[in-house]
């Protein structure tokens, strides 16, 4: 238990923080709300009505966050990969290479759907 102290000791200054800040900023802050501050910020351009059921979204969006989770989980992967190369030998090329190959299927996916055409 002695080696989990620090974490938990971490994890609670953390958590400190977090709830001080919040409580700071609503304590300290302005309080002066007219129309423009409760509106939806977007970049300097006026937002869009959206219809009340929801809009439906193009498929680029749904495409651009799947590469990104792709190729993020595919950076996290390959870290201890690398750390534990010499240690894995030739079991963990074959995994590895298998797993390229699985990403490399998706970023095919995403490149046939025109994910990577930005008009």
């Amino acid at each position: 238990m002695d080696l989990y102290v620090p974490i938990i000791v971490l994890g609670a200054l953390a958590f400190g923080f977090a709830v001080f800040s919040v409580l700071a900023a609503s304590v300290t802050g302005p309080k002066r709300w007219n129309r423009a501050k409760l509106e939806a910020y977007e970049c300097g351009i006026e937002p869009t009505p959206q219809p009340a059921g929801g809009g439906r979204f193009p498929i680029k969006y749904y495409l651009t966050a799947m590469l990104f989770i792709v190729f993020d989980i595919e950076i996290i992967f390959l870290y201890p990969w690398a750390v534990a190369f010499d240690r894995l030998g030739l079991f963990g090329l074959v995994e590895m290479v298998l797993f390229i190959l699985t990403v490399l299927v998706a970023y095919a996916y995403i490149w046939r759907r025109g994910g990577l055409e930005w008009d």
